[in-house]
């Protein structure tokens, strides 16, 4: 059941993705909503699929490498269909369903199944921890988005081409005030999960080793968060600057969390 409803959710997710392809290519806005309802439909069967390992298992899905990824699939298809709901930007699901499909085509290659870990960090505070974590990394994602679709719709408008593409993504100043607000969203969420795991550690005397890896990627993250949202300041190609500084800034800890996860294969939880 697990196994089989995150397939579902998968090839759901795949068919979206290709449904708003297809619509980008043939300038058909109709079906947009047919790929976000074909979408809404992938979510409901990666939501029971995630139930099933509840149930099935009696832990949450949030220890061991294939949950983690499969939880973080999820809340970036939640923040697709959210952002379908919003006017003109349902396009962004161009770039959010893939990364789902991705995260969840990775989470069933490695196993959906408990690690069998026996981690000294759990219970109401592990799950707040990573639940938070979690929805902060998601609002990274939402702002890469915004970002690959400021920059390309920006150099089609330089080079004025006004096809498909003009036609298709959201408006400049959308996208840059959604990706303005999913950094504004993102950061509090990363900051309180890294704030509850610090605090953790000192309530319970078992304090964070700064060359732990998941210390390592957790600060870092945070740091380019704030990067992202300081590119913001000033004048000049404000817009644009924050547009490149979201993507620059989703890649490096995505290379980041790659590289340390090769260096420390027996991770728990997410990393």
């Amino acid at each position: 059941m697990i196994e089989a409803m995150h397939l579902v959710a998968l090839a759901l997710y795949l068919v979206a993705a290709t449904l708003l392809g297809v619509s980008l290519a043939r300038n058909e806005t109709r079906l947009t909503g047919i790929a976000t309802a074909v979408a809404g439909v992938g979510v409901l069967g990666h939501v029971l699929g995630l139930v099933a390992f509840w149930t099935g298992w009696r832990e949450l899905p949030l220890v061991g490498l294939g949950p983690s990824l499969s939880v973080l699939a999820l809340l970036v298809g939640l923040g697709s269909l959210g952002v379908a709901t919003l006017g003109k930007t349902g396009p962004l699901g161009l770039i959010l369903v893939p990364v789902a499909a991705l995260l969840v085509g990775a989470a069933a290659t490695v196993g959906v199944h408990p690690s069998g870990e026996v981690l000294a960090f759990q219970g109401p505070w592990f799950v707040l921890h990573v639940v938070l974590a979690f929805v902060g990394y998601a609002g990274l994602t939402v702002a890469f988005a915004c970002g690959v679709m400021y920059l390309v719709q920006f150099r089609e408008l330089k080079n004025k081409n006004f096809g498909a593409i003009f036609r298709f993504f959201p408006p400049l100043d959308t996208l840059d005030r959604l990706g303005k607000w999913a950094l504004i969203v993102g950061l509090p969420f990363l900051t309180l999960a890294l704030a509850v795991g610090w605090a953790w550690s000192e309530r319970f005397g078992r304090p964070m080793e700064p060359g732990n890896p998941k210390v390592v990627w957790g600060v870092l993250s945070w740091l380019l968060f704030v990067a992202a949202l300081l590119a913001r300041a000033g004048g000049g190609r404000r817009a644009h600057r924050a547009a490149l500084a979201s993507v620059v800034v989703f890649a490096i800890v995505v290379v980041t969390y790659v590289v340390l996860r090769v260096g420390e294969p027996r991770a728990g939880g997410f990393l």
